[in-house]
């Protein structure tokens, strides 16, 4: 009776695991925070077609935007604090570090200052949502250090929207950014992402 019970608990165990981490059930009236660079912003569209913009008409959750273009992940490291302390969000959801990977900064600093930004998030009861940001290149496509963060704290990584918009002219404004095509595909990733770890 007792091996029965510990296989049925394996199983079931098992099956919670397979379908990736998840997250709570975001309240009628939760707030989500969407943080990171000019990809946040909405940069190459206009202010109602950025992917928050797009993302909280899909998931019928205030979604605030808090992109800066242009910020280097050191920086958005000091301005998350005030940005969680204004917004009260219960998710977060991260797409940073795109600058850094185009200055060629220190791959290790950039993947150290994602990590402080989901433990900052994470101390103040959010839950957390990764975004993969490819490296420029010819077959852009998200830095390791991303997917290494999203295993390493269980957090949802959504890492092929950006690389496949990135990668489609028809997508993009610029060598870097989405249209207002793109935003629209990234919010519909990142909100079925939202559905599958359990949130909507």
């Amino acid at each position: 009776m007792m091996l029965r019970r510990a296989l049925i608990l394996l199983v079931v165990l098992a099956a919670a695991c397979s379908g990736g981490p998840k997250l709570p059930r975001l309240a009628p009236d939760a707030v989500v925070l969407a943080f990171g660079d000019s990809l946040t912003f909405g940069t190459g569209a206009q202010a109602d077609h950025s992917y928050p913009a797009r993302l909280q008409a899909l998931i019928g959750r205030k979604v605030v935007s808090a992109g800066v273009p242009g910020e280097l992940s050191a920086s958005g490291l000091a301005r998350l604090p005030a940005a969680l302390d204004e917004a009260k969000p219960q998710l977060v959801i991260l797409c940073h570090g795109g600058n850094d990977l185009l200055r060629k900064l220190d791959e290790a600093q950039t993947a150290n200052n994602l990590r402080a930004m989901v433990e900052l998030a994470r101390a103040r009861g959010a839950g957390v949502v990764l975004i993969g940001v490819p490296k420029p290149g010819l077959l852009p496509s998200p830095a390791a250090f991303y997917a290494d963060i999203a295993k390493e704290l269980r957090l949802p990584y959504e890492d092929a929207a950006l690389r496949k918009i990135l990668t489609d002219n028809a997508l993009k404004s610029d060598l870097v950014h989405p249209n207002a095509a793109g935003y629209a595909r990234l919010a519909e990733a990142v909100a079925a992402l939202l559905k599958k770890a359990g949130a909507v």
